[in-house]
Formats: C-alpha cells, sequence, structure tokens
C-alpha cells in the first residue's frame, strides 16, 4: 500500500469504525428503547438517531454527493429541540434513512482519491480556501467522525 492509499484508508476506516458501533447500538435498541431519555430530562434516543441521520444527510451536499435525501429532518432534529411539538418519522423509518444515508456516503468516500480528500467542500468559497486550505473534505469528515463518536457513546451508557 503507498502512502496515498494509507491516507485515503485511515479516515475511511475510522467512519466505518464509527458507523459500525452506531449500528450495532442502534440495532440492539427496541422500537419503544428508542423513546428512553439518555437520561432524565434529556434527549431520546430516538432523537439521537434522527440528529445523528439528519447530520449525516447535511454531509452529501457540504461533501459535494448531491442533494440531501432527507431535508425536512433538519428542521426536526438539528433546529430544534425533543420536545418539540414537531412530527418525527417513525423508529422504523429513522433506521432506514440512517443506513440508506450512511450507506450513500460511504461508497461516495471510498471512491474519492487522496487529492479528492483535499478539496474544499461547499460551504468555504475559493477565496477562503485559498487562505485556509485546511477547509477541506477530510476535515470535514474526521469532525463528522467525532461527533458520530460523542453520541455513540450517549448510546452506549443508555444500552447498559
Amino acid at each position: 500500500m503507498n502512502n496515498s492509499e494509507l491516507f485515503t484508508k485511515l479516515p475511511l476506516d475510522a467512519w466505518k469504525s464509527q458507523l459500525n458501533q452506531a449500528n450495532k447500538l442502534i440495532d440492539g435498541f427496541t422500537d419503544e428503547q428508542l423513546n428512553e431519555e439518555i437520561a432524565p430530562g434529556r434527549n431520546t434516543v430516538l432523537y439521537i438517531l434522527g440528529h445523528l441521520t439528519a447530520v449525516s444527510d447535511n454531509l452529501i451536499p457540504l461533501l459535494g454527493f448531491g442533494e440531501k435525501k432527507r431535508p425536512e429532518l433538519f428542521e426536526i432534529f438539528i433546529k430544534n429541540p425533543d420536545k418539540s411539538s414537531l412530527q418525527k418519522p417513525t423508529a422504523k423509518q429513522l433506521r432506514e434513512d440512517w443506513k440508506q444515508i450512511n450507506a450513500f456516503i460511504t461508497s461516495k468516500l471510498e471512491a474519492l482519491t487522496p487529492d479528492q480528500w483535499l478539496e474544499k467542500h461547499t460551504s468555504v468559497s475559493e477565496e477562503d480556501f485559498k487562505k485556509e486550505p485546511h477547509r477541506n473534505k477530510l476535515n470535514v469528515v474526521l469532525g463528522r467522525t467525532n461527533h458520530l463518536a460523542y453520541h455513540v457513546g450517549q448510546l452506549a451508557l443508555i444500552k447498559k
């Protein structure tokens, strides 16, 4: 394996590892358990699943992979708190969205060349990117992987 291949493999392996951990935990919850709060007065497991799904969905346009698959999730799970009166998707629908969106993103990440990992993401201008080349796709994926790891920790705590 050359350095370019290794460079591409490291962030992708980290992303996949966190997704696998999240999938194991999410698959282990019954639909009823998804309605439990992580801690008294805190978010439900369902809300965290929706939040993570919305964050992943936002990655699609941010990385230049196309349009969001479920844009309505942003309003429900990012802009508003768990206890809002907004209608949430069913547990079954969220589980499906989670898997489909992340499978799509993973397939797109697997196809990136090392040079493409270092391209700007879509929310930074060409001018700003010239000044701050670290505002690239790699940095976005690393940040989202860390965000996912944080929530995997929350889910692991409630699962016990």
